[in-house]
């Protein structure tokens, strides 16, 4: 049963860092991109981690993976600010 939660979760994670790729190629602008790029990559990496921890059952893995999961959550939105932040100084150099 675990093993079968897992691969649908990791499933999920996948088809989701595959919208954020498709997102990076197919939308018009850095900000569109950005986003694309860090929600859907998130949440896809985050249900890939979780998958492989309830694959793993309960033991030091998946604590390590919860741990990058709660890593995951507090830095991708850090450095998509950064990012932005940096892409909009960028075009007020250049205007």
């Amino acid at each position: 049963m675990n093993e079968t939660v897992g691969a649908v979760l990791i499933g999920i994670g996948v088809l989701f860092d595959l919208l954020g790729c498709f997102g990076l190629v197919r939308l018009p602008d850095v900000y569109n991109r950005l986003q694309a790029g860090t929600k859907c990559v998130t949440l896809g990496t985050c249900m890939i981690v979780l998958g492989t921890a309830v694959c793993a059952g309960f033991g030091a893995s998946a604590v390590k993976a919860l741990v990058c999961i709660v890593f995951l959550l507090l830095t991708c939105p850090v450095s998509a600010h950064a990012i932005a932040r940096g892409a909009y100084r960028s075009c007020l150099l250049y205007t």
